[in-house]
């Protein structure tokens, strides 16, 4: 029999439980939502923030800065050796996640340690980034870290996913991807900072960039280790009573959520629609994601500033993608809908692309509509990200189901990173024909998958209603309504 959510603890029914009522907008509800967002969403925010200083950061845009300090030349790399650092992480990276997520899933397994563990020897596996001198040992280094990396983003989205509502999930997914924008932010300001400690040490400025950002990596790690929380029906945060109205909380909107992976329909689960569809919209939008971290310090060179004003340029590009993702899914959340802002999010990023083509082709155009691409790519992909990320999971029942969505779509929804890593050739440069017209076909096609998505969950809801209105029945683990 499939193990049900129960209370670890024997909770005693005093008055002060009684009083806390399941709406959540009570005082008493109101005042753990808080705590848990507090616990649950700087921290594991923390691990997203790593992600992109470790992979798009430090393996792709701090790659990219560091190109343009002398990497490539540091190590001696071949004509295609930049391209290569780039894809040879996502191989393990992808082959690792669902794995992972798995293993965090059985009960013997705390995430804090889980996580934990994984960040320190990422953290140090970072380091060797800076002080390796061959390119074989770079390689070595950038694939090490795909195995290492891949339990971060996944495990804490499948984490966060296990705490809240479908109503309440947009926000905190958000908030989430946040602290993701916040790496390529960080990123630019550390590798402003970092290239004018070339030489110290004998060391070039490129190697500082990875040396200070895996140690950073170590640091969090240590709070990851403290603060992240277990599982809701294991968490030792929460009073008993505060615990016990979680769980009937999450119960009431989720069904009986189911807990043993032994007893799981392994192919039902891995290949339902309702994973891979979202996936496929996930790996569109992070098209443009991957083509902004692999290349903004080179287009912005190119557009004539300097290395240290590209970096430090690149900046207001990511916070803008941060305001259009924690906006978007408030307000997602206040009216429970979720593809009219995915669809929003690619047509803003269509625009960027479209104009990155205009000037592929007629290659006359002012530096500042240009600048201003880049302004609509990172706000039209990041909302897509969190939007996609929450869609997904607002629709999946059961642990296995979560934790196998969370790490197919971080995990797979990744893989655009293949195609930026490749169609973006060096000799193109700087109108990238190829990169920019596979970028907009690219984002095209997310705007088919959303609507199809739409269509089939439409479809089901209708099939739904039509039975009800003649049997009667309500929403359960089992059968329920879909959100869209």
């Amino acid at each position: 029999m499939a193990e049900k959510i129960i209370v670890d603890e024997t909770v005693s029914k005093s008055s002060a439980e009684q009083d806390i009522v399941p709406e959540t907008g009570t005082p008493k509800a109101a005042r753990y939502i808080t705590k848990l967002d507090f616990r649950l969403i700087p921290f594991l925010g923390c691990c997203y923030t790593i992600l992109f200083l470790d992979r798009t950061n430090m393996l792709i845009r701090a790659v990219a800065n560091a190109r343009i300090e002398g990497l490539e030349k540091g190590l001696n790399m071949p004509a295609n050796g930049y391209n290569t650092c780039l894809w040879i992480f996502y191989i393990p990276f992808v082959l690792i996640e669902i794995p992972s997520n798995m293993i965090m899933a059985l009960p013997r397994v705390k995430p804090n340690v889980f996580l934990g563990c994984n960040m320190i020897v990422l953290g140090i596996i970072s380091m060797c980034q800076g002080l390796t001198h061959t390119y074989g040992g770079l390689l070595a280094c950038r694939f090490l870290m795909g195995i290492f990396e891949a339990t971060l983003p996944a495990g804490a989205a499948f984490l966060i996913g296990e705490y809240y509502t479908r109503k309440e999930a947009a926000l905190r997914f958000a908030c989430f991807f946040t602290f993701g924008v916040l790496g390529p932010c960080i990123s630019g300001l550390l590798a402003y900072g970092i290239r004018n400690m070339n030489g110290i040490r004998s060391k070039e400025g490129w190697r500082w960039i990875f040396i200070i950002e895996g140690l950073l990596t170590i640091f969090i790690s240590f709070f990851i280790f403290i603060f992240v929380p277990n599982f809701p029906e294991k968490t030792k945060i929460l009073s008993g009573p505060e615990k016990a109205h979680l769980l009937e909380k999450l119960r009431a909107d989720k069904g009986d959520q189911k807990l043993d992976i032994r007893s799981v329909n392994w192919f039902k689960t891995i290949f339902d629609y309702r994973i891979w569809v979202p996936t496929l919209m996930f790996f569109c939008c992070d098209m443009t994601a991957a083509s902004m971290s692999s290349f903004i310090p080179t287009i912005l060179t190119e557009l004539g500033w300097t290395a240290a004003k590209a970096q430090a340029m690149s900046i207001p590009i990511w916070l803008t993608g941060a305001v259009f993702e924690v906006f978007g899914c408030w307000v997602s959340g206040r009216i429970h809908l979720r593809f009219p802002f995915v669809l929003m999010g690619i047509c803003t990023a269509m625009v960027g692309w479209i104009i990155m083509n205009v000037y592929s082709n007629n290659r006359g155009m002012a530096p500042g509509v240009r600048y201003f691409s880049l302004f609509a790519m990172s706000g039209g992909t990041f909302i897509q990200m969190a939007m996609t990320t929450a869609w997904m999971t607002n629709n999946l029942r059961g642990r296995a189901s979560v934790a196998v969505g969370t790490a197919i779509i971080l995990g797979l929804g990744n893989c655009a990173n293949f195609v930026a890593s490749n169609v973006f050739v060096k000799k193109e440069a700087p109108f990238y024909p190829t990169g920019f017209k596979t970028g907009l076909g690219v984002t095209i096609a997310g705007a088919a998958f959303c609507l199809g998505y739409v269509g089939l969950l439409f479809i089901h809801n209708k099939k739904l209603d039509a039975r009800r209105r003649e049997h009667g029945g309500e929403d359960d683990q089992k059968e329920y309504r879909y959100v869209y």
